[in-house]
């Protein structure tokens, strides 16, 4: 064998030599351990009962009408407040209307028979549509809470409301309203309380 075939043979194994022993510089030990980790976002359910509050005809100036429902949390989620959108469409019977049947139908009060106060509150239809919500919903949070007087709905329990509504006499003549109807939306929407650590 030349010597250039033995000094190019011993490179080789030199630096093979040194591939396996650097190699091995690089050994450890190792241990590995796997987390499993959930993140469930919880849910807010507002159900009211009934989902017809009134349902009432042959309505005339003087009438009253004294009505109940339910507010209930049926979520995983504790409810702060809940805000109260008014809409409504009336239907002029005979085409006469000059004024906005709305604006004499009144709430006289609502009152959350769960807590120990009965707060009063008296506003037509009218200017309830025409509320800014959230001072509708400052409002209405006085009315809201459980039976111990905090503000909000914990989850699971429910809070009975009473709604007086008046058809208001005002001592004219009211004949335009006369064969005339309103439907009534109202919608309730649910808000939660603020985040907390946990």
């Amino acid at each position: 064998m030349s010597l250039k075939k033995k000094l190019g043979l011993g490179v080789a194994s030199a630096a093979l030599g040194l591939s396996l022993v650097g190699g091995g510089t690089y050994a450890y030990f190792s241990d590995t351990e796997v987390t499993n980790n959930t993140f469930a976002a919880g849910t807010l359910d507002l159900s009211v009962d009934p989902t017809t509050i009134i349902n009432v005809n042959n309505l005339k100036p003087g009438d009253t009408m004294l009505r109940s429902f339910e507010l209930k949390n049926g979520g995983t989620l504790d409810i702060k407040n809940v805000s109260l959108l008014t809409n409504y469409k009336v239907t002029d019977a005979k085409g006469d209307n000059s004024d906005d049947l709305g604006k004499h139908i009144r709430v006289n009060f609502l009152f959350n028979v769960d807590k120990l106060d009965i707060p009063v509150w008296s506003t037509t239809l009218a200017e309830l549509k025409g509320m800014d919500p959230k001072a509708v919903e400052n409002k209405f949070e006085d009315m809201f809470g459980d039976e111990w007087g905090t503000k909000g709905l914990v989850t699971g329990s429910s809070d009975l409301f009473f709604v007086e509504y008046e058809f208001v006499d005002n001592n004219k003549d009211q004949n335009q309203f006369q064969g005339d109807s309103l439907a009534l939306e109202w919608k309730f929407n649910a808000k939660q309380k603020a985040g907390s650590e946990r």
